[in-house]
Order: structure tokens, then sequence, then C-alpha cells
């Protein structure tokens, strides 16, 4: 399976990937999902691929050489895409034209086509913008409510990203919020697995080298592991524990409550029940 997460900050982006892939519990591979494309610069551009690698593999290789007709009749492709919204098209074209190629075969040995991406990134002359591609094709792109997108296994990794994350946190404290988000989904989760590629690209700079890969020994990311946990473990022991009678408490637990009837029925001796 797969986790992937990408956010969009004032800042700039935060990309982070696993890369655990399985067929089956004695078929563990190990491949890489994200990709970046850069012409420093110029532009700057990373893929998260999620889902069938067969699938993701291809739309890789397709993307660099797909084009789709521009609005003035010339071939538009992501090396010459005048805005990450052309760019985005390129890639849902080469998606459909993986399904194009391989959506029968795929549906006659009884696999679906299944696959999503993350890509964002900067374009000389416009804005840094984050899209989420679907299997077919189209896509949505991050705002300013929704500023992040993950794909694959999201749930275990999305309350600490809910909680924290907000368009004005700084990169370094959104990367840090990345890796306790994939922190979470590890500790979950057997099937995302590590080395994990991390990056952060800073707005307006059209490249970058803060790209990381996180293996079991990296000591920053042993130092989250090891600490969320704890400092977990130490926020939940200092709340309250509920108390069921007239116990000293600032925070009763039994409260009355005119909404629902009682759930319990007391019956006496001799008493006939209807």
């Amino acid at each position: 399976m797969t986790y992937c997460v990408g956010i969009k900050l004032d800042a700039g982006l935060v990309f982070m990937s696993d890369s655990r892939t399985n067929a089956g519990l004695d078929q563990i591979s190990t491949y890489r999902k994200m990709m970046v494309y850069e012409k420093p610069g110029e532009r700057f551009m990373v893929m998260l691929s999620a889902g069938n690698l067969s699938i993701s593999q291809s739309v890789r290789e397709i993307l660099q050489v797909e084009k789709i007709e521009g609005p003035n009749g010339n071939a538009i492709t992501i090396w010459n895409a005048r805005s990450m919204f052309d760019a985005v098209r390129v890639l849902g074209a080469a998606v459909r034209r993986v399904y194009d190629q391989d959506g029968a075969s795929l549906a006659a040995a009884g696999v679906d086509f299944n696959a999503s991406m993350i890509f964002g990134g900067q374009i000389k002359g416009e804005a840094m913008r984050l899209f989420l591609v679907y299997s077919a094709g189209n896509f949505i792109e991050a705002t300013r409510e929704t500023c992040y997108f993950q794909v694959g296994e999201s749930k275990y990794g999305k309350p600490v990203l809910d909680r924290m994350i907000t368009p004005s946190t700084p990169l370094d404290e959104a990367a840090k919020c990345a890796l306790v988000s994939m922190d979470s989904t590890l500790k979950s989760n057997l099937s995302v697995g590590l080395p994990l590629d991390l990056l952060v690209y800073e707005a307006h700079k059209l490249q970058t080298d803060q790209i990381v890969c996180v293996d079991d020994h990296n000591p920053y990311f042993q130092m989250i592991r090891g600490n969320w946990g704890l400092k977990l473990r130490e926020v939940f022991e200092s709340l309250e524990d509920p108390q069921w009678g007239s116990g000293p408490t600032t925070v009763p637990l039994c409260v009355a409550s005119k909404r629902y009837e009682p759930m319990k029925k007391i019956t006496h001796p001799g008493e006939k029940i209807v």
C-alpha cells in the first residue's frame, strides 16, 4: 500500500511519500513514489503516486513526453506549459493514455484501474499550485481551506494534519508535522513502510536542495518516533479520568440531558413489564 501527503503553504510546499508496495503478504518491495521534474529557475514540479504500481510507473514515464493541444494548436508538455493548470492537464492526459493502453487488459484479469497522484509545484511567473489527480485523469486543486492532500492509507495520519496545518504554518513545522503524520501511519498500518522521501520547496525558488531519504537509522526521525508517543502519553495521562459518581471534578461526565430517554429500565419485584 502507500501513504503520500502534499501540503501547500504560504511559504512553500512540502511533499512526503513512503516506499512500500505489496502484492500479498509475501510480496513486499520498495519503490520510490516521488518524482521531481525540475528546470532550475524556470519550473519545479513534484508528483507523488499511489495505487497500482504498474500504472503509476507507466504514467511517470509517459508524463515526460505526453502532449496536449494548446489554444493555438501548439503542443503543450510539462516542460513548456505556462501554468501548473496546463501541466496537470498533461498529467491527466497521461493517466488516460495508460488507461486506453492497459485498462481493458487489467479489467480482463480482474484488476481495477487504480491510481491517484498528488501533483504540485511552480512555474515562473505563476503562484504555487497543488492538485489531486484521480484515476480518471480528472483533478481538484488545493485551497486555503483545504491546503493539503493525501493518497493511500490516509486515515491514520490525517488527525495531526487537521489539527496543526494552516496556510501560515512555517515550512519546517509542516515538514515536522508530515513526519509525525507518517509515523502515526507506520505505527498503525504494516502496508506502509520505510524508507521515506521528504521534500521541502520554498516559494519562488524554482528549485530545491531540501530533499532527503529517511531510513530507519535517521536520527531526526528516530527522535520523532520516540518523543511523539511519549508526549502523547503524557498529555493523555494529564487528562482527568471520568467520574461516575459525585466525586470532586470540574468536568463531570454524568449530566442531565433532555435529548435522550433513559437507556436502562429498572424493574421491581412483582412489576409486570408490558
